[in-house]
């Protein structure tokens, strides 16, 4: 009779054998670039986060081809410098797929490398219409402004009955500020509406909103647009709500962290904003992912950690089915289709993909889907 403890012995040491010959093996090599520190590190932590979660999970399973994975991590700062800087540094490397950046304004600076190269830029959450409907190096499995913006006006106008608004940008990441601004603005005025005022502002330390916030309302909107980070949009929408605790705000995606909520407080009750995390999704995949990312990283994913996770699982998913000869680009474009952790991701020929988007709520001090 066959000794249970000699087999079991017998899986260990096979176990422990074919790790080692992963680990001999070369690796597969990703790159990751986003803000991690700076002011809006919020987002590029989750991005990076999610990334992480997704490479770890796939060497948990083997790797790729008996290939073990490694993802090489870099701090763009948030600046356009030091992310040309970096993305150099990691085509120098001879990495195939970057999963970043996290900002518009940082795919702008840094495009023109990649387009240069072999290297392909993927990104979880840049959205601006600027890069869409292009044949390059750059590819997203995110949707542009375009449909978040026009969903986001379409609410207020049509669900809420909102025809004025002030709006207010940051400039630093006009790119993808302007680009929202506009697509907002668009539909908004085919549905009847007008901007009443647009202010813009650079972020920095020292701007307090105050100014700002009474010129906004000094147009006597029905709601107040704010499209920048979660730390300004919540000392904006603190500023406005001191001179009118009842006014309407909406905002942009790129805002709605877990940080904005931390950061406003009260202020912030009521606030809509349209994106593409669905926070009324019970189902198995969804879950089961939320408890891994809070388990390893003690945090809520939020949008950007799924957006990183996704990106990361694209790539993945095309490194292990390429063919022979194929780059990954070709092979990123020839599967097409994608499972996400909450959707399906279609990505196009011009590397453009879709993605449905929610209206959310902030409802005591949490994200609620509306529709």
């Amino acid at each position: 009779m066959k000794s249970p403890l000699k087999g079991t012995v017998c899986l260990v040491i096979l176990g422990a054998a074919m790790l080692l010959a992963a680990c001999q093996k070369e690796p597969v090599r990703l790159g990751f670039v986003g803000g991690i520190t700076g002011r809006s590190a919020d987002l590029g932590v989750a991005g990076r986060n999610g990334a992480m979660l997704a490479v770890e999970q796939k060497n948990a399973a083997g790797g790729i081809n008996g290939h073990l994975v490694e993802l090489l991590i870099r701090d763009d700062g948030q600046s356009p410098d030091a992310a040309r800087r970096v993305v150099a540094e990691l085509i120098g490397r001879d990495v195939e797929i970057i999963i970043g950046p996290m900002t518009s304004s940082i795919a702008m600076a840094t495009v023109p490398l990649v387009n240069s190269s072999k290297t392909v830029m993927l990104s979880p959450t840049v959205t601006t219409t600027d890069l869409a409907g292009k044949d390059d190096n750059f590819l997203r499995v995110i949707a542009t402004t375009r449909d978040y913006a026009s969903k986001s006006a379409r609410y207020q106008a049509e669900k809420l009955g909102h025809r004025t608004v002030a709006a207010i940008y940051d400039l630093d990441n006009r790119s993808y500020t302007e680009s929202w601004i506009n697509d907002f603005r668009t539909t908004l005025e085919s549905l009847g509406g007008r901007m009443a005022a647009v202010k813009s502002f650079r972020s920095g330390d020292d701007t307090v909103f105050s100014e700002e916030a009474k010129g906004l309302l000094s147009s006597r909107p029905d709601v107040v647009l704010v499209v920048c980070n979660a730390v300004d949009a919540a000392m904006i929408c603190q500023q406005v709500r001191k001179l009118k605790p009842s006014q309407p705000i909406v905002m942009a995606e790129w805002a709605s962290t877990q940080r904005l909520i931390e950061l406003a407080g009260a202020a912030v009750e009521s606030v809509h904003v349209a994106q593409y995390l669905d926070h009324n999704d019970h189902s198995e995949r969804y879950q089961n992912f939320r408890r891994a990312y809070q388990e390893r990283f003690g945090q809520e994913p939020g949008y950007a950690g799924i957006a990183g996770y996704d990106s990361a699982t694209v790539a993945l998913a095309a490194l292990a089915r390429r063919k022979a000869g194929t780059s990954i680009k070709e092979a990123i474009l020839a599967i097409r289709t994608f499972q996400g952790v909450q959707q399906t991701i279609t990505i196009d020929r011009f590397g453009d993909a879709d993605r449905r988007t929610f209206i959310t709520t902030i409802r005591n001090g949490q994200y609620v889907t509306k529709e």
